[in-house]
This record gives C-alpha cells, structure tokens and sequence, in this order.
C-alpha cells in the first residue's frame, strides 16, 4: 500500500506554535519537575476571578437552561450586555445583531480575518505585533505585511508608515492598542490619524482591544470608532473578558462587526464550534453587568507592579527600557547585551539570551523573535509583587 505523500495539510504544517503559551508551557514543566522557575512568559493575570463572577456560574451550573445548545452567536443577553459596554467604555455604537460571543479572544482574531480575508489580500500589522495575528491571517490565506516601530517612537506606528507598504492588495490594517507585547497605547490623535488614513484608503480596520481597561499614568484608552466613527461600516472590533476580569480560563471573547460580516463569522462558528460554553457565557454575563471594584483593584496591583518592574530593568547594563502605558507587558530593547558571553555562552540573539536566562538565572521570559522584534525581551508583569522582584532580581544578577 503506498502512503500518502504529505501526512500533515500543508496549510497546518506551516503553522507556528504560539511562543508565548510555548515559553510558559517550558517554564511550568520545568516548575513541575522541581525547579525554582518564575514565569514572565504569559500574559495572564495572576488573580482570582472576581467572586460575583464565579457565583454567577456556580448558579448557571443548576439552571437545565445552561445545560442544553444555545444561540451558536450567543446569549442574547451577553450580547446585548457586550454591546452595551462598547458604548459605555469605548463609545462604540452597536446593535446586539452585531456581536458575536467566541471561544476566547483567539477565536474572534482569527474568526475576523477568515470573514475578510481573500487569498492573495494583504493585512497590515504594526510590529511588534502579538505572536497570533500573522497566523491567523496566513490561515485565512491572507499575507501579512509588518511594519516595525522601534522604541524611539515607543513602538507605535504612524499613519505615513502604514501608507509605506500599502498596495493594491491592502485590504486591511491590524491596530492592537494598549499594545500586546509593548503596552504602549495610541493617542487620540494617533489614532484618528491612522483612522483617518484607512478610512481614505477604504481598508478595513481590524482593531484589538483586549486591554482597553488597564492603563496607567492618566493614560486614556481611545477606540478607532470613537476617533472616526466614519469608519464604523469597515471595522471589526476584537475584545474578551480575559485580561480585565482574570478570566484566562474561561475563554469568552467576542468581535462586533458590520452585519454582514457578523452573519458571515456567525455561520462559520455554526459548524465550527456552535455556541460558547454557556456557564462561562453567564460568568462573562456577570463581568460586564456587576461591580468593576475588583478590576480597579488589579489595575491597582499591576500599576505597582509596572513601576518596579521598569525602575529594576532600567538598572541592567545594556537594556534600554520605554515606559509603557497600557497592558502588563515591559518590552525592553536589550541589543546592548547581545554579543556578550554570559554563564560561559555566546548570546547573538534575543532568542539566545531568553534562552540563557531561562537555563541559567532559571527565569522565563518571550524572546522579541516571537513578535517581530529580535533584539528585545518581553516580560510580563501579571504575576505576585515577591514573583516579580526575585525574577529580576535574578536578571540583573546573571547579566551584571
């Protein structure tokens, strides 16, 4: 009998592994078999959810509703409750008709350039860029075009850079602000500019706004619909429950689109997946519809945490560290440490020397490979306060 000639589709063999979940994956088997391993590897918070939330779900347990299909879009009701968040927190003007609940946010990401994308067509996306977005868009059979923005402008693009590589195959821009993996968070005028620019380009713009509820420093968080609502009939909105209510687990996310587009994402999760799990659909419920106390508490915790953690890198020789504003991520440009040889090894890359550091000082941290930035390290700051100072204390030690 002859064999087949390729066992693994060609389209999901050149898929890469998520290096952040890869990094952390590393770190915690590393942990589980007894070493002392602190982890900056993933971006999740290290509370609790909220108790309100796991009540509500506790109750969604004994309700027969929630143990039969549901609306492969959604609850009504979370749809309703998401959309009426985007309008009290973005400003985003929606119908419930165009929300669709997904199986975290990784699901509306690539559920969004599934519904846009054609083979051939090009997305923009602004690097550093989270690890996700080109494979997403490669799945949908699109290119992904990245655009770097170094430190010197704290990561963040420019409407003039953006029309650099556009062509006649651009048929979308990727914006993620407050940034994963930087945490750095676009103005208002930045954003209206870079709004402004797709709308006259008629690109459709695909915006993530996963972290629009942790920023610091007076730091606001705009939409692209709050700055152009012009734009409103080609953006597609990406958003979840993970980060602001510590809901990782739980994986509820959602996109609001135009109709057509929403249908179009809708009838592809029909056969996909049908509907989100309905206990976490009711936890997601009660997130968007209770007290935000506790997300103030985090955003409390994470603003400390953010000054100790950028005050103790910005002491190690070689790092050139900005102050991010947004998310819980330190994204340092770490060039001036390559070249060296640390613990008895060469470091070349920032590959390398998150390598070194992981075997060596036994600290986990996404080397900038991972998000189109080689010659950068990214830590996130989403663990304990004792965590956080001992890990890098670690650092400065192995690299002084």
């Amino acid at each position: 009998m002859t064999a087949p000639s390729r066992r693994l589709s060609q389209r999901i063999g050149s898929i890469a592994e998520s290096a952040t979940l890869a990094v952390d994956a590393k770190a915690k088997a590393l942990k589980a078999a007894g070493h002392p391993v602190i982890g900056f590897g993933a971006g999740e918070p290290d509370f609790p959810t909220p108790p309100h939330i796991v009540e509500a779900a506790k109750e969604a347990v004994m309700d027969p509703r929630n143990h039969r299909y549901s609306p492969a879009a959604g609850l009504p009701e979370l749809r309703e409750a998401v959309a009426e968040a985007a309008k009290t927190y973005s400003g985003v003007e929606a119908d419930a008709s165009q929300v669709l609940i997904t199986n975290g946010g990784k699901q509306a990401v690539y559920q969004a350039f599934a519904a846009l994308i054609d083979p051939g067509d090009e997305v923009i996306v602004p690097a550093p860029f989270w690890t996700s977005y080109p494979e997403g868009i490669r799945l949908a059979g699109g290119t992904p075009v990245s655009v770097f923005s170094g430190a010197d402008q704290d990561y963040l693009p420019t409407a003039a850079q953006l029309e650099s590589v556009r062509t006649d195959r651009t048929k979308a821009v990727l914006i993620c602000s407050p940034s994963n993996p930087t945490g750095s968070v676009l103005s208002r005028a930045q954003m209206e500019e870079i709004g402004r620019w797709a709308l006259e380009n008629g690109l459709w713009v695909i915006t993530d706004e996963i972290y629009q509820h942790l920023t610091y420093e007076g730091t606001e968080f705009t939409s692209v619909l709050q700055a152009v609502p012009e734009l409103a009939d080609q953006t597609v909105v990406l958003n979840g429950v993970a980060k602001t209510f510590a809901m990782t687990g739980w994986r509820v996310g959602w996109m609001i689109a135009p109709k057509d587009i929403l249908t179009g994402a809708a009838n592809m999760q029909s056969h996909l997946t049908s509907n989100v799990n309905n206990i976490a659909q009711r936890a997601a419920l009660a997130a968007l519809t209770g007290p935000m106390d506790s997300v103030e508490d985090m955003k409390t915790a994470f603003a400390r945490r953010r000054t100790t953690i950028l005050d103790m890198l910005s002491e190690i020789d070689g790092f050139s560290v900005p102050r991010p504003t947004g998310a819980f991520y330190a994204f340092p440009e770490v060039s001036g440490v390559l070249g060296r040889t640390i613990g008895g090894q060469k470091v070349e890359t920032s590959t390398d020397l998150a390598t070194v550091i992981l075997d060596q000082a036994k600290v986990a941290a996404v080397p900038g490979e991972a998000f189109d930035a080689p010659g950068h390290l990214r830590f996130s700051y989403a663990l304990s306060d004792a965590d956080l100072t001992e890990g890098i204390e670690r650092v400065q030690k192995l690299l002084a």
